[in-house]
């Protein structure tokens, strides 16, 4: 009788340690992950975003011009913008890899916002310094 009550507090002390780990492990992987992702890639994602959302205006235009006014440079322009799309392949997968490393739609929405923020105002202040005024 002894040993079978031994036992048991042996396999109960077993369980209880593996359910802590367990707690932990999932405590990890829902908090720690996504936030240590997000301390990591923050820079790195914010300039995709930044480098998407430019080169996607200027293939907008680029097709834009093609339309109105099709020409050889025209079709030049666009086929070099469609190249500067790659961009934003890189930019969908860091997405991915972040959604599956635990950040949410919504986290990566705004670290976009932060990111055309940022370099909208950087944008702006370079062009007021070099623009030509009359």
């Amino acid at each position: 009788m002894f040993t079978s009550t031994r036992a048991l507090k042996i396999s109960l002390v077993a369980v209880n340690v593996i359910a802590a780990l367990a707690v932990i492990a999932i405590a990890v992987k829902l908090l720690l992950v996504p936030a240590i992702a997000k301390y990591w890639y923050r820079e790195r994602y914010k300039d995709l975003v930044f480098q998407c959302d430019e080169v996607m205006r200027a293939h907008f235009i680029a097709k834009s011009q093609v339309s109105v006014a099709p020409s050889e440079e025209a079709i030049k322009n666009l086929r070099a913008a469609e190249v500067s799309l790659l961009a934003c392949h890189d930019y969908d997968k860091l997405w991915k890899k972040l959604l599956t490393l635990g950040l949410s739609e919504a986290d990566l929405a705004s670290l976009g916002l932060e990111a055309i923020e940022e370099k909208s105002k950087d944008v702006t202040e370079f062009v007021k310094t070099h623009e030509i005024r009359y």
